[in-house]
């Protein structure tokens, strides 16, 4: 078998080879471990789709790594095989290591979907970042990222005592984004431990979730620099200059964030409240760090800023109890019999399941509002817990339900009318011709 060759040889290797036949092999094999790589990933995907892992998490880190990985046992094959008529294969020693790297970074970045929240968006950065750091790899084995490390250095600046150059400000970068990944993974960790705790009130496993999440970045962001040669005093202009922008330009985001963890640790507004804040209600879906996100019934959301939760009047509908009163107006003809009237109203709250019947303070009640101007107007008044299933449906099942029985009573729901009664005729004098 012939000597191993270095990575950093290996691109030297590939153009001196250029003008070879082997080359035109190696091509060939590459082409063949390809096409392999491509069928036995068909096969491996249709049986996945057929089995009990369709909708599993394995099946989609299958799609992102099952060809490349395919390709490389694939590679590994062809390469023995190549080596017993071939001295040397450098275009094959090249692909395997990138195709390892690029198995191993798209598997890793795939698995930092369970580090964020699903997004969209998430699969945008997890498709650049895969390709920047295998770039990264790719320009190591081939022998070419000593020569862009020099050329960075190269572009560099003094800072009082310090030398900055483009390389160091890039590796800070690296160092302090994997610094973030790991505290938010850690985080991520310990808001699912809170999340299982459920003896404890969730504004509360929250409000400590996201606490310890703001805690874990800034201990990631103060533990990479220095580990980057980066020293902490620098910052303190910095960190000055960030203070006076907080006091002035950002002091309204400070307050929403600040806002955030009141809302949560006081537990006035909760995760699935009604709440009526000026003109918008809804159910409390999310509390974010700088937002409260409320959801109305027609499928709408408002985004409130926590700032205007604390510093406004909010009508929480189910603070202490979820019971919520629904109103609907009914007016009746002068001659109608009040008693029947009240009678078929409340047969017509109870025929609805999502009416409190059970309990002696919620029970369904008929008021007599007022003797209006066309008719008697009655009231009925009746309880629910789920006010979150929404009011309208409800109100039109009981208004169906009390007007058909007031149809088959004979009672009359009145309608502005007017009635004209003429003193007399009044005769005018005609002239004759």
């Amino acid at each position: 078998m012939p000597r191993a060759i270095p990575f950093d040889n290996l691109l030297t290797r590939l153009i001196a080879d250029s003008q070879d036949t082997r080359l035109l092999w190696q091509v060939g094999v590459l082409a063949l471990c390809a096409l392999a790589a491509w069928g036995a990933r068909r096969l491996v995907r249709s049986w996945l789709d057929d089995s009990a892992y369709a909708q599993s998490a394995g099946r989609e880190g299958w799609r992102r790594v099952g060809f490349p990985l395919l390709m490389l046992l694939a590679l590994l094959v062809g390469r023995e095989a190549a080596e017993l008529w071939l001295l040397a294969t450098p275009l094959l020693d090249v692909a395997a290591p990138l195709l390892l790297s690029l198995v191993l970074v798209r598997g890793g970045v795939y698995a930092l979907r369970y580090v964020f929240e699903p997004r969209e968006s998430l699969k945008v950065w997890e498709r650049s970042v895969s390709w920047l750091v295998w770039g990264a790899f790719a320009l190591h084995l081939t022998g070419l990222l000593p020569r862009i490390h020099a050329a960075m250095e190269t572009l560099s600046f003094e800072s009082g005592s310090h030398h900055f150059s483009l390389w160091l400000l890039g590796q800070a970068a690296a160092v302090i984004g994997v610094a973030v990944i790991l505290a938010l993974a850690l985080a991520r960790l310990i808001e699912t431990h809170l999340m299982k705790l459920t003896e404890m009130n969730l504004s509360l496993r929250m409000a400590l979730s996201k606490a310890a999440r703001t805690v874990l970045l800034i201990l990631a962001v103060l533990v990479a620099l220095p580990a980057v040669g980066i020293d902490l005093t620098v910052l303190s202009v910095l960190g000055g200059a960030i203070g006076v922008g907080i006091g002035f330009g950002l002091q309204k985001v400070a307050s929403n964030y600040i806002s955030g963890f009141i809302i949560l640790l006081d537990r006035s507004v909760r995760i699935g409240d009604l709440v009526t804040v000026g003109t918008s209600y809804g159910e409390v879906s999310q509390i974010n760090t700088r937002y409260t996100l409320l959801k109305s019934l027609d499928g709408t959301e408002s985004i409130v800023p926590n700032e205007t939760l604390i510093t406004q009047t909010v009508v929480n509908h189910s603070l202490s109890k979820p019971n919520v009163r629904i109103a609907l107006p009914v007016q009746v003809a002068y001659d109608a019999d009040l008693e029947q009237a009240q009678s078929l109203m409340l047969e017509a709250a109870h025929s609805q399941n999502r009416v409190i019947l059970g309990e002696p303070d919620y029970q369904p009640k008929v008021l007599l509002r007022e003797f209006a101007e066309n008719g008697i107007q009655m009231e009925l008044a009746v309880w629910i817990r789920d006010a979150n299933e929404g009011q309208g449906n409800l109100r039109s099942d009981i208004n169906w339900a009390i007007w058909r029985r007031f149809k088959a009573a004979g009672i009359e729901i009145p309608y502005p009318q007017r009635t004209v009664h003429l003193a007399g005729a009044v005769g005018f004098p005609t002239k004759n011709p």
